[in-house]
């Protein structure tokens, strides 16, 4: 205990390290927030690669004011074993954290919760606390961040230098962000004293952060530091670092002329990126400039020009100006590197560097979805292709309720008793599906596990099974842990994490309800554990191409269809509420079908059989579908 705050271990992966930098580069982050937050809330364990790496070594590059413990992975606590590093595990060893965004905003949170005076700390959360809280399946942003750039540098850090020709297309990518328009909350507002100062042709229209020197806070409790000489400032620049001020300076109250006011949002200039994210300083500049700087040092070392990266260049040279960066970098050994001798000239550059594979850019096409499902539906009809319903092996297999502890039902939670009865008979086809699958020993795992209605009620009937709940949202998975200490139970497992970061061995995969491509990648873990899944899919019409999956997934599909073919299915197959006319409905029922076939089949391609049913009763959910699998 820490001032009344439960200790909490901190496990980071370690294999090397080179020069002022701890690999992998997730760790260096890691460890460089830690640094800028002033937080010793946590006990730090380095997880080496082998057995032979020495931490003598790694002494000399420790953090400063950082005390950091070895420890092998076979020490690790067990549901650590399970998940990919950076990794946070609460005290009794039942509740972890996984992957380096859902690492980052827990310490981030703890910090402040701590010491509520470390407000720039939270600032690093960003607008509405959402900075790098999607995960990297679904966003681009967060994917280029959190994996995409780290992976990039660290391996254009091992190769040889004659293999290293070009500037990874991530870096440029990166490059290329910087230069897209800014979008923030009530960017209208600035957008508009950017007109005025543009027509008024001075630089005095904003909030004022002029050229003196500008007292401001550190992230370091107690601390002064002073901004000196920034550049001429613009007008994103000035009101960036006005928050960073001890007290902002207040925006000016003089009515914009009306010419101003009147002109359309459209005809206002566009923001200009001050940091990564747009105007203000958040986590993901502290997880790239680590990657950025390592990938400036190699430059560097091996006398090679940056090919024309202003934006990038930019952005390195403020980032150092923000209160608390320096001092961060100085204790983990980071020296700034400055610019002048990197820069290239123009005649230097090559435009072959600036190609960035399609993998790395989000999909623009913006398909028109005219007309109904009924031509695609026809034509895979007329290819011998339809959906097929098997029967529910045990259609009025039901638990007794009412025999239960009251904190298993889930209207133990805040719904109406209406849903709550429909949860509890969603509840009892999965139920019935995990009975006849499971065995003593097994690990069963609730993907996408929300609030662990299914968890919760699995833990308890399956005590000699062992139950684990994986789920991104952390107050969802936080009330699942107080309803498993009101019941005591002691076989179940917490895991907040994308599920890329878990990689535990397990036997069956349950999910109700996962969202879009949430369901196929449940799908295929289960596949590459060779494990059993009872799977509830859910909002088809999120379903589309991503780095990970295509559409349509099955070979026999994609014969037929094409991916806009196949997104018209997903579109309609999600017009099954109760309050649509019945033949809508009949529809839709019928386009859910066809999807889950889909996925059945890719599914068998893969030495599986596969049953698509429906729940029992059907109005249980207007998405009744339920999907099982069991490996040959």
């Amino acid at each position: 205990m820490k001032g009344g705050v439960t200790e909490e271990h901190l496990y980071l992966a370690y294999s090397h390290q080179f020069e002022d930098c701890i690999f992998p580069l997730h760790t260096s982050i890691s460890l460089f927030l830690l640094s800028y937050c002033d937080c010793k809330l946590f006990k730090v364990f380095l997880v080496p690669a082998s057995d032979s790496t020495d931490d003598q070594v790694f002494g000399k590059a420790q953090p400063d004011g950082l005390e950091v413990h070895f420890i092998s992975r076979c020490q690790l606590p067990l549901v650590v074993q399970s998940c990919c590093l950076p990794a946070i595990v609460e005290e009794n060893g039942k509740f972890c954290r996984a992957g380096l965004s859902v690492v980052l905003r827990h310490i981030i949170q703890k910090t402040y919760e701590v010491d509520p005076s470390k407000k720039l700390v939270l600032e690093l959360l960003g607008f509405k606390k959402t900075c790098l809280k999607a995960c990297a399946e679904v966003s681009q942003w967060t994917r280029l961040c959190e994996i995409s750039i780290p992976q990039a540098v660290e391996s254009l850090l091992n190769a040889s230098p004659d293999q290293c020709q070009a500037i990874p297309p991530e870096v440029l990518l990166l490059e290329k962000k910087l230069g897209e328009p800014v979008r923030v909350h009530n960017d209208d507002k600035i957008r508009r004293q950017k007109l005025q100062q543009q027509k008024a042709g001075d630089k005095t229209a904003a909030p004022a952060l002029t050229k003196r020197a500008t007292k401001n806070l550190s992230p370091e409790e107690g601390t002064i530091v002073e901004i000196k000489d920034q550049e001429p400032a613009s007008l994103e620049l000035k009101v960036a670092f006005s928050k960073l001020v001890v007290q902002e300076i207040p925006a000016a109250t003089n009515r914009e002329p009306s010419h101003i006011r009147k002109t359309k949002t459209s005809d206002l200039p566009p923001l200009e990126h001050v940091f990564a994210e747009g105007l203000y300083f958040t986590l993901a500049d502290v997880v790239l400039l680590p990657c950025i700087h390592q990938f400036l040092v190699f430059i560097k070392k091996h006398n090679k020009k940056i090919l024309d990266l202003p934006l990038i260049s930019s952005w390195y040279h403020r980032v150092q100006e923000v209160p608390g960066v320096k001092s961060a970098a100085a204790k983990c050994n980071m020296l700034f590197l400055q610019f002048p001798d990197l820069l290239s000239s123009p005649d230097e550059q090559l435009r072959d560097f600036y190609t960035i594979p399609d993998d790395l850019e989000e999909e623009h096409e913006d398909y028109q979805f005219i007309g109904g499902p009924r031509p695609t539906m026809t034509k895979l009809m007329e290819s011998g292709i339809e959906a097929k319903f098997s029967p529910h092996p045990c259609p009025r297999w039901t638990l007794d309720w009412n025999s239960l502890p009251a904190a298993v039902s889930p209207g133990e939670g805040k719904m109406s008793s209406d849903r709550a009865l429909r949860k509890q008979q969603q509840l009892n086809n999965l139920v019935s599906m995990v009975t006849k699958l499971s065995k003593p020993g097994d690990v069963i795992v609730d993907f996408c596990s929300g609030g662990g209605h299914v968890g919760i009620v699995l833990a308890h009937l399956f005590p000699t099974c062992q139950v684990v709940l994986i789920e991104n949202k952390e107050l969802s998975l936080v009330r699942a842990k107080d309803r498993s200490d009101e019941l005591g139970l002691h076989n179940i497992w917490f895991i907040q994490a994308n599920l890329d970061y878990f990689k535990g061995t397990f036997n069956i995969g349950v999910a109700l309800h996962a969202c879009g491509v949430a369901t196929d990648m449940v799908i295929e873990h289960c596949i590459k554990a060779h494990a059993a899944f009872v799977i509830c899919p859910c909002c088809y019409g999120f379903i589309q191409n991503t780095v990970k999956f295509t559409f349509p997934r099955s070979h026999q599909f994609k014969e037929v269809l094409s991916y806009k073919e196949h997104m018209i299915l997903c579109r309609f197959a999600d017009q099954t509420a109760v309050q649509l006319p019945p033949k809508h409905r009949l529809i839709g029922k019928h386009c859910m079908g066809l999807v889950d076939l889909d996925r059945a089949w890719a599914a068998e391609e893969c030495n599986y059989s596969v049953q698509v049913m429906s729940m029992e009763p059907e109005s249980c959910s207007p998405k009744n579908n339920m999907v099982v699998g069991v490996p040959i």
